[in-house]
């Protein structure tokens, strides 16, 4: 099978080739719009991936294209990449002391059909300071990830536990991907955590 990634996530990258998966990567140049108010984050996500698997595929009629979107949303406002550090320090200060969820949709696209899924992890921040907060931004780490922050990088340190798929909020739930790849066409199952992952909940 001729798979190809759909996404510049380094990330997303070192997940895929972690599990055995040989692939290439052709990133997506898809618009991604801005979610409006009150949006189901569940379909947002999953309108984004399928957008990105789409115009791929478009110039990869022959392979199998895997796209992913990740978004949290907290207190019903969906929150993706920040727009400048001023707007992370904003999603970071929200987050502080709190939950949200995160949600990450993966959309697999041959020649035949589409199949897509969304899997969610709840995570738990600690609470921190201003300070704290403005110092991580200054790292710029945050100003390519959902929600501003990166669980597997610095960002790790803000984060309490998360209950559910731990590599949903790194990016890539591996359990859906695998039965994508494995089953083409078939619909994933309805399991919220990922066998990757080390468990349902992870303290940090």
């Amino acid at each position: 099978m001729n798979i190809v990634l759909a996404s510049a996530s380094p990330r997303r990258s070192e997940l895929l080739a972690r599990a055995g998966i040989v692939f290439e990567v052709v990133p997506s140049d898809a618009h991604e719009r801005s979610a409006f108010s009150g949006e189901n984050s569940r379909a947002y996500a999953l309108e984004l991936a399928r957008l990105k698997a789409s115009a791929v595929a478009l110039e990869r009629p022959e392979a199998t294209v895997l796209a992913a979107d990740t978004v949290v949303s907290v207190d019903g406002i969906i929150l993706g990449k920040p727009r400048d550090p001023k707007d992370a320090l904003c999603m970071l200060s929200l987050l502080s002391g709190g939950d949200h969820t995160v949600l990450t949709a993966v959309a697999c696209q041959n020649s035949s059909r589409t199949t897509d899924a969304c899997v969610s992890a709840r995570v738990f921040m600690r609470s921190f300071s201003t300070d704290e907060a403005a110092a991580y931004v200054a790292t710029a780490e945050p100003m390519d990830k959902a929600g501003s922050y990166a669980v597997q990088g610095d960002g790790g340190a803000l984060v309490e536990r998360i209950v559910g798929c731990h590599l949903t909020v790194v990016g890539l739930p591996l359990c859906r991907v695998m039965e994508m790849l494995d089953r083409p066409g078939e619909p994933a199952d309805q399991r919220e955590w990922c066998p990757f992952c080390a468990g349902r909940t992870r303290s940090f």
